[in-house]
């Protein structure tokens, strides 16, 4: 077992996070003594499925178990009545609900326990949970614990879009043109690390524009994708009005993202580089439950900065850069940023190897800082005067 970052509240909780991320793997080794239902197990969940109360008896016959997982929760979400009526019981249980996607359970009007179960996430590794991390790699394969632990992690980075097709979006009956989906999927990765203009993506993928949101709206619930906000506290300049998009891993976003003879390679490489950021730091502030969020900075002239986390994390403005050298013109939208708002902290990711300091602004090694960045400990950067 490669340990994790994420830790269990001492209260019930809603466990979410994309599959492959290893939820049920990770909860497994930990709590080792709880009573486990899977309800990818066919027979347990027809058993289920069709009286729900059942739910009830096993817990009884389980008295040793202080904890109960109920594993992708949202193939019954009709269970969570049962789990609600336990925690109003005397049974001092904790539950453990998972799920690798949130879209029957927001929009099916289910018994969503009333406030006492806690929500959290688990997001792919981050790089300082693995000792052997090597940027490249990362880039390449992404950081999903399901392909980064494969024999062949090329083969199931291949086959994990599929997966999804056939046992989420098809199974669950999400969308009625599977093919549709899936030229939807391939079209929305061109928006990876970009600003996300679904009008544009439907354009492409031939399909109705209010077809097109619905299909963003499945992606988003089954957390394959999130967008990002613009930051425009206190705006001196008009900022451009649509979010950024990511896929929520780097291999991912090669996996679906098709190449072709005519593709540089380096419009691959930014976006990846881009996103590896980006998923690192969602991970770092949800494992760190900071009330803090993360947003990206465009003007309409045209300046902008990638990421920008504000809140008790402090203020931090981040431009990544794939280069492996930071010149004074990579600093030009930092520098904006800072005249704007000379409370945050500019900070330059690049792919180099030394820590530079230009223009009064840090430029850090990438690898360096993913490497570095741990939950419940400060961003691992230089002191703002080193």
């Amino acid at each position: 077992m490669i340990s994790r970052f994420f830790q269990l509240p001492t209260r019930s909780c809603f466990l979410f996070g994309p599959r492959g991320t290893g939820k049920s793997t990770w909860l497994r080794a930990e709590l080792a003594d709880a009573l486990y239902l899977d309800l990818l197990d066919p027979a347990l969940f027809r058993s289920l499925r069709a009286r729900p109360e059942r739910l009830r008896e096993m817990i009884a016959g389980a008295p040793a178990s202080r904890d109960v997982v109920v594993d992708e929760v949202q193939r019954i979400p009709e269970l969570l009545t049962v789990v609600h009526s336990v925690l109003e019981s005397s049974d001092r249980r904790r539950f453990v609900l998972t799920g690798s996607s949130a879209r029957k359970l927001r929009r099916g009007g289910v018994d969503l326990l009333g406030g006492r179960a806690l929500y959290r996430t688990m997001h792919p590794f981050m790089a300082a949970e693995l000792p052997d991390f090597d940027l490249g790699r990362a880039l390449g394969i992404g950081m999903l614990p399901l392909v980064a632990t494969a024999d062949d992690p090329r083969e199931m980075l291949e086959a994990y879009a599929g997966l999804y097709l056939e046992q989420e979006v098809q199974a669950e009956g999400y969308v009625r043109d599977l093919g549709g989906f899936a030229r939807f999927l391939e079209a929305v990765s061109f928006s990876h690390g970009a600003q996300l203009n679904v009008a544009a993506v439907a354009r492409e993928c031939e399909t109705p524009s209010r077809t097109a949101r619905g299909y963003l709206g499945i992606v988003e619930d089954l957390l394959l994708g999130f967008r990002l906000p613009v930051f425009r506290r206190r705006a001196r300049r008009k900022t451009v009005v649509h979010e950024k998009f990511y896929l929520f891993d780097a291999g991912v976003f090669h996996s679906l993202r098709p190449g072709g003879p005519l593709d540089v390679a380096t419009e691959l490489a930014g976006p990846a580089l881009e996103g590896l950021v980006a998923q690192h730091l969602r991970a770092w502030l949800a494992y760190s439950r900071l009330r803090a969020n993360l947003y990206f900075w465009r003007t309409r002239g045209g300046s902008e900065v990638d990421f920008i986390i504000y809140g008790d994390a402090g203020f931090w403005a981040f431009e990544v850069k794939n280069g492996r050298q930071a010149h004074r013109e990579d600093l030009r939208s930092l520098r904006a940023f800072r005249r704007d708002y000379p409370e945050a902290v500019p900070v330059l990711l690049y792919r180099g190897a030394h820590r530079l300091r230009i223009d009064d602004i840090a430029c850090f090694p990438v690898e360096e800082f993913l490497r570095g960045l741990v939950p419940g400990r400060s961003l691992p950067l230089p002191d703002e005067h080193e």
